[in-house]
């Protein structure tokens, strides 16, 4: 479980780093990485 957290925060923190300038390119990053802990942690239960 700790090994999936480390793995979601590491490409949250990638997908922020390259994110597109524009507050929209921003919000679409956040959105994809919302959505990528959605469902570790789905898959977790």
């Amino acid at each position: 479980m700790r090994k999936k957290f480390l793995t979601v925060a590491a490409l949250a923190g990638v997908m922020l780093v390259s994110a597109c300038n524009t507050v929209e390119g921003v919000g679409r990053d956040v959105s994809s990485a919302g959505d990528t802990v959605a469902k570790t942690a789905d898959d977790a239960k």
